[in-house]
């Protein structure tokens, strides 16, 4: 499997490589490709957003067999959960998957790098199978709403083994 790294032109070019640099240290077979504009369709004109689900099914149509496309943004992005018919989310992922989204949006500004790539690796892994991980420090945990990612230390032991065995390395984490 390769990564594809896919950012919209609102992502700097600059994060894009940083994202890229701290995937890569866990799973190498990583390529960027060049920005694109976001799907014409995922744009939510009553609260200024972009529809993640709309975006992964964009990515989808364009991920090959052997892929997993990751989309990279700093724009707002919403999903529907329950009754709530547009809550904002950091990020989102379907296991597997073969595409996910990363938003930089609602993340700390003092940290934001860090806290982004945490965000990107987390969907990467609900794409690779991954449920959400009751450890509190596990890259895997549910945001539950709020934004746990200066908590989040490394994957669990159980979530590691599991990427272990997709072939994800993890000698410099």
């Amino acid at each position: 499997m390769t990564i594809l790294i896919q950012p919209f032109k609102d992502f700097s070019s600059e994060n894009t490589s940083k994202t890229t640099e701290e995937i890569k240290k866990i799973y190498p077979k990583v390529q960027v490709l060049e920005a694109i504009d976001f799907p014409a369709n995922a744009y939510y004109k009553e609260r200024d957003r972009y529809r993640a689900d709309s975006i992964i099914k964009f990515l989808n149509s364009r991920t090959k067999e052997g892929f997993v496309t990751i989309g990279l943004t700093s724009k707002d992005i919403s999903v529907t959960k329950g009754k709530i018919k547009d809550y904002g989310i950091m990020g989102l992922g379907y296991r597997p998957g073969k595409a996910c989204v990363a938003s930089k949006y609602r993340l700390d500004k003092k940290n934001a790098d860090e806290q982004f790539f945490k965000i990107a690796i987390h969907e990467l892994g609900h794409t690779q199978g991954l449920k959400h991980c009751p450890e509190k420090t596990c890259f895997m945990r549910d945001a539950e709403g709020g934004n746990p990612t200066d908590e989040e230390k490394d994957f669990c032991q159980k979530c590691k083994t599991f990427l272990i065995n997709k072939n994800w390395k993890f000698n410099s984490i």
